[in-house]
């Protein structure tokens, strides 16, 4: 047990100053890379200047610019103090020197790499290092800060250097100050579990695909991962130069970007707005992510993937509409029609696009990325996730939401009931318990030589010949039961379709 309030810890840049909060200790605002600002705005991240005073470590570091309304109504909750420096990340721990080193779980917070926090109530670390790892959050750089291509700014490379994925190197950045300064807070650095939602598990993809990420992580997590492919560099420059000049600088240097407000930036809305998903084509992301898996040239990791029941319920947030949708591919795409009311049983446009658009754009990349491990030679699991607390399934009548299963798998449901009309129950909370180990046992057990995570059912790792998926829940029912078979003749179709049908616009 730990008595004191505050606690002490020497990393490699300088002293930090903590808080103990029941038994944890928590170091919250750590800065993991140099402010990237002024003349460091689109560049990797610089080594932090080491401090020789004891720097306090108790109030959450500053997230990147963005919507706080959106942040607030869909990215789970207020991101607090907004600022071009950004570059922190926080540790809770439950020792910091145990008998034998302890996993480390780094999670990548999503929000469409445009909203989201690591501080966020969903993301606090605390109860899973209650249960004996190092969990890190971070913040990194959003939207046009994170992700960026003009031609002034690649003027700056010598060629085959060029960076445009900044939100990614940030990501590896703090990756990097994990594995330097990870063991002065208890945390094994040769047992590390990066893991994210929605952008956040498309982080993590594309870390299993980036030559800079290699070696600074063992295994991943994926919630949620959209199929969108990434944006080609060449749209991407196209998009720097209309931005350039929607701020009236046709023709700028990068000393001219680099003087516009960082605020703004966020408010820009398509076509001037970067999607969500990485640039393909730079030395962080080389090659498009889900090119990168369908050849299996992943990092030989082990991987657990999965999706949820409802994840359309995103759809709105990206100006798409599931109805419009299906009359489009009714319209344009006579063979996909045909394929779909195949596949499907009758239903109206409006239920049958979210069906489709969950499983072309969520559950087939869960299929996706499993195939890949197996022919990688590395192990994978997959899962799907269909449980709706107690008190709200009226309002969830397709399912789990996108981005419902966090505090779930997170074990945060305490953190998140301040002002319900609708509690979490201690069902929910037995659930989550039972979820939530789930992802413990991966990071404290799994190696590339597992064959099953242990848990309230044995779940064997994903091969062809058994398809085995492990369902988290049958909407009404908290039940974690072995699918075998689930949805493959649409997994096996969709994977093919992918390209044709998974678009934004």
């Amino acid at each position: 047990m730990i008595n004191d309030s505050r606690v002490r810890i020497k990393t490699a840049e300088g002293e930090l100053r903590g808080s103990v909060e029941d038994d944890i200790s928590v170091f919250r605002g750590i800065p993991y890379a140099a402010p990237p600002v002024g003349p460091l705005r689109w560049r990797a991240p610089a080594a932090v200047d080491p401090w020789q005073q004891l720097r306090d470590a108790t109030q959450w570091g500053n997230s990147s610019w963005q919507n706080r309304e959106y942040c607030l109504a869909a990215g789970g909750g207020d991101p607090g103090v907004f600022s071009e420096d950004c570059l922190y990340l926080n540790v809770w721990t439950p020792d910091v020197q145990p008998t034998q080193p302890l996993p480390v779980m780094v999670w990548i917070h999503g929000g469409g790499f445009t909203i989201g926090a690591g501080g966020l109530a969903p993301y606090s670390g605390a109860p899973l290092a209650s249960r004996g790892v190092v969990l890190v959050t971070l913040n990194y750089r959003l939207g046009h800060l994170g992700f960026f291509a003009h031609p002034a700014l690649d003027a700056e490379y010598a060629s085959g250097e060029v960076i445009n994925n900044f939100a990614l190197l940030d990501q590896i950045a703090a990756l990097q100050w994990v594995q330097r300064n990870i063991a002065a807070f208890g945390g094994d650095s040769a047992n590390v579990t990066i893991m994210g939602e929605s952008s956040g598990g498309r982080s993590v993809l594309s870390l299993f695909c980036s030559p800079l990420a290699e070696g600074l992580f063992h295994k991943g997590i994926v919630q949620s991962a959209y199929s969108l492919p990434d944006m080609p560099r060449n749209k991407a420059l196209k998009m720097g130069e209309a931005v350039a000049s929607h701020f009236s600088l046709s023709g700028a240097t990068a000393e001219q970007l680099r003087a516009i407000p960082a605020e703004n930036f966020w408010p820009l809305e398509h076509p001037l707005a970067p999607g969500p998903v990485p640039i393909a084509g730079d030395r962080v992301l080389p090659v498009a992510s889900l090119k990168t898996f369908n050849r299996a040239r992943q990092h030989k990791c082990p991987l657990m993937i999965g999706s949820n029941s409802d994840e359309a319920s995103v759809l709105a947030f990206f100006g798409v509409d599931a109805a419009q949708s299906i009359a489009m591919i009714r319209r344009q795409h006579k063979l996909a029609w045909r394929v779909i009311k195949w596949l499907y049983p009758a239903a109206d446009d409006e239920s049958l696009g979210r069906q489709v658009a969950r499983d072309i754009a969520f559950t087939t990349m869960g299929y996706v990325a499993a195939m890949a491990q197996h022919r990688a030679g590395v192990p994978g699991w997959r899962y799907y996730f269909d449980y709706v607390s107690e008190n709200a399934r009226d309002l969830y009548p397709d399912g789990t939401w996108h981005g419902n299963e966090v505090p779930y798998v997170l074990d945060t449901l305490n953190s998140m009931n301040a002002g319900s009309d609708r509690p979490f129950t201690a069902n929910d909370r037995q659930f989550a318990w039972q979820v939530s180990e789930y992802w413990l046992n991966f990071a404290r057990n799994v190696t590339p030589h597992s064959r099953h995570i242990t848990g309230e059912v044995a779940w064997p790792a994903w091969h062809p010949a058994r398809d085995s998926t492990l369902r988290f829940g049958d909407f009404h029912l908290a039940d974690i039961r072995i699918e075998k078979d689930f949805m493959k003749r649409r997994m096996q179709i969709f994977r093919l379709m992918m390209r044709t049908l998974v678009r934004l616009n």
